[in-house]
This record gives structure tokens, C-alpha cells and sequence, in this order.
């Protein structure tokens, strides 16, 4: 039913074929289609302690937890031998977080909280200071704060009840920005680097007409053009080089019509078929039909009537009674003439009330037939 459901609201949304074209043709910000070239999130990683648990931590096996505790409690003005600790109450973990571009000192940041040991929950601990460090080996951010876990787990005498993932957890706005990483959106030259998202001829092609449309070319040493179908290169004046700001803003505000890739995704497992693009159809002719093979067996004991005296080698026996049958629907046949789209044919196969793994099939004979002229992606 889920997945009949499924294909009738694709259908339906097939049907409202003006206005779906109109959205598909609708522009977009250049600010949802680009992104600035330096301007990206940077990750970071730390190793640190979750405390505070009910039993559910690192066993003593994990011998790093242990000599962790011990490091912490030096660092503290105690002295302990790692091999006097118990640490089923701590946590070994791995915490990973996202600086993204333009983040100042003393903003926060939501981490991810990971085991790194045996423990069995890291549900009600608290992360001990955590540094957080890039690929460059440099402290960013502090982590530190209460960890939240989406799940549980609870085992008692070979019972075993869980939920979820108990080892990973999050801390909202656990960590603090403690150094700025520096964002640099200019090239030496004065360049501004647009990234496509998706990288398409055409849409640069079409950026770049926008941009001269707002700025001009070649005028007091600005110059605009397209590298590649991923790049566009904006070569600033020297006095649009000091207001940055209005420039991105002006940049941003500008809207075009993205070309749309021919694209149709089937996720077998749903049901579900999603069209992207113009998707044309070439001439076709497909002929549906179903056939239905039955095999019914049935065991029958023969018992035989008369048994001699002297044995005769006669006995019971099972016999199968083995029926096959078949039943062939009538077959419907469904025309699609050259330039017909994905929802003309969905339309025709709808009439003959074609179930979801049919149209699948059959979107996917017809693009080994090249009749679908398309990107055909299954999930």
C-alpha cells in the first residue's frame, strides 16, 4: 500500500505539468548556485574523557583510558598508578567538530562525541576540556559540557535491551572558538573565485552574462569570465577591492535560470521514480502483459490392500500429486510518440494500472532501448 501510495503521488505530481514546468524554469540566487572559493568549513578532531557514568565505561582492557585518567589526575596535582584506576565510569572518546568560514574567538560550536574504547553507553557522562585541533596540528576550540544520547542500552543476567547507538553523542554549543582561522576570498591578483555546485556549461555561461549585466567588463580594471564549467573568475577594481561587502552582496542577489541535467532516479527498494530536467522520450511502442505459474503439491499415502505374509517387498509409500497452472493476463499496449516526457508515460502506464516494480521495469527497458534519453540512476 506504502509503495502504491508512493507511485500515485509521483503521478499526481506528474499531472500538474505547467506549473511544475514553470518551477522547474523558475531562477535561483546566485547565492544557492555558487559558493566562494576559500570560503569552507574546516574540521577538527580531539581526544578527550566522558565522566561520570553508571558503570557502561571502557573495561580495564583499554589500557589508554586508564593512563588517560592518570595523565588528567597529574595534570590536577595527583599522582596515581594507572594500574590502581578502575575506569568503568570514564569513557575514552573521539571528538570531531566543523569550523566554518568566518568564525570569530568565543563563538560556539555543536560537537559529536564518539567512543573510542569498549564502553557500552556514554549516556549521562560529561566531557572533560577538550582541545580541538586542525590538520595543521593547531588548537581552534575548546569542548567541554554534558553529553546527549540519542539511544540507551541496558543488559542484565544475558538480557540485552538497546536502542540506537548509545556510544555516540552530542554536545550543543559544547565548544568554544578559541582561535580564528583566517578566511582569505581574494587571490593576490584581486580575483574572486565563484564555485559551481554542480558544474554545467551552460549555467556558467549564464552566470557570467549576469554578472557583466551588473557590472560591466573591462572597466577600471574589473573582468569577468568563465574558467571552466566549475569557475567563474571576477577580477575586481581596486576601489570594489575595499568594499568586499557590497560586491558579495550585489553577487549574491543576482538571479539565473540554472540548465537542468535530464535525470531520472529509481529507487527500487520504494518504489519511487523522480525526473529531473526536460527528460524527452523517443518514439516507443511497449507491450505489458502478466503471467502467473501456480505449482500446487499435494502427498497422498498408498497403503496397499493386501500385504503377504512372506514380506513381497510391499509397503506404504508417499506419492506427490503435483498441479501446474498458468494464467496469462491480456497484454496492454502503450504508444509513446518521439518527444513525449516522463509524464505522458507515466500517465498512459497509470491507465493500465501498471504496479510500481512494472514502471520500473519498464523505465528501465526503455533506456536500454535508448529510447529514454536521460542520466538513468538506481538506488
Amino acid at each position: 500500500m506504502r509503495i502504491y501510495l508512493a507511485l500515485s503521488a509521483l503521478i499526481a505530481l506528474l499531472l500538474a505539468g505547467p506549473s511544475a514546468a514553470v518551477e522547474t524554469s523558475a531562477p535561483v540566487r546566485l547565492k544557492d548556485l555558487v559558493r566562494i572559493d576559500n570560503a569552507r568549513s574546516n574540521p577538527l578532531v580531539g581526544y578527550g574523557l566522558v565522566t561520570g557514568l553508571a558503570g557502561t565505561g571502557d573495561s580495564s582492557r583499554s589500557r589508554a583510558t586508564t593512563q588517560s585518567i592518570a595523565n588528567t589526575l597529574n595534570r590536577l596535582g595527583l599522582n596515581v598508578d594507572p594500574a590502581l584506576l578502575n575506569s568503568r565510569n570514564t569513557a575514552a572518546v573521539l571528538v570531531t567538530a566543523s569550523l566554518p568560514p568566518f568564525a570569530n574567538v568565543g563563538d560556539t560550536l555543536d560537537i559529536n562525541v564518539s567512543s573510542l574504547g569498549d564502553a557500552r553507553s556514554i549516556a549521562g557522562g560529561t566531557l572533560l576540556m577538550t582541545p580541538l585541533q586542525g590538520p595543521n596540528d593547531v588548537i581552534y576550540a575548546l569542548a567541554q559540557g554534558p553529553v546527549t544520547v540519542g539511544g540507551f542500552r541496558y543488559d542484565a543476567f544475558g538480557n540485552l535491551v538497546q536502542k540506537n547507538h548509545p556510544t555516540v553523542g552530542v554536545v550543543s554549543a559544547g565548544a568554544t572558538v578559541e582561535k580564528r582561522m583566517t578566511t582569505t576570498v581574494l587571490t593576490e591578483e584581486g580575483t574572486l573565485h565563484l564555485i559551481l555546485r554542480e558544474p554545467d556549461f551552460t549555467t556558467a555561461g549564464r552566470i557570467v552574462d549576469a554578472l557583466l549585466g551588473e557590472f560591466g567588463n573591462k572597466r577600471q580594471g574589473r573582468d569577468i569570465l568563465a574558467a571552466g564549467p566549475d569557475r567563474i573568475l571576477v577580477r575586481l577594481a581596486d576601489y570594489e577591492q575595499m568594499q568586499m561587502v557590497d560586491v558579495l552582496r550585489r553577487i549574491e542577489a543576482l538571479t539565473v535560470v540554472p540548465d537542468l541535467v535530464a535525470r531520472v532516479v529509481v529507487n527500487e527498494r520504494t518504489g519511487t521514480i523522480v525526473s529531473g530536467g526536460d527528460v524527452r522520450l523517443a518514439a516507443a511502442s511497449i507491450t505489458h502483459g502478466d503471467l502467473r505459474v501456480n505449482i500446487e503439491t499435494d502427498y497422498l499415502v498408498s497403503q496397499p490392500g493386501f500385504v503377504s505374509r512372506t514380506g513381497g517387498g510391499v509397503r506404504t509409500a508417499i506419492v506427490p500429486d503435483t498441479t501446474i497452472t498458468a494464467t496469462e493476463s491480456s497484454s496492454h499496449t502503450v504508444s509513446v510518440g518521439a518527444g513525449a516526457t516522463v509524464t505522458d508515460l507515466a500517465v498512459a502506464l497509470n491507465r493500465i494500472s501498471a504496479t510500481p516494480r512494472d514502471v520500473i521495469t519498464i523505465f528501465q527497458a526503455l533506456h536500454r532501448a535508448g529510447a529514454l534519453r536521460a542520466e538513468f540512476i538506481i538506488q
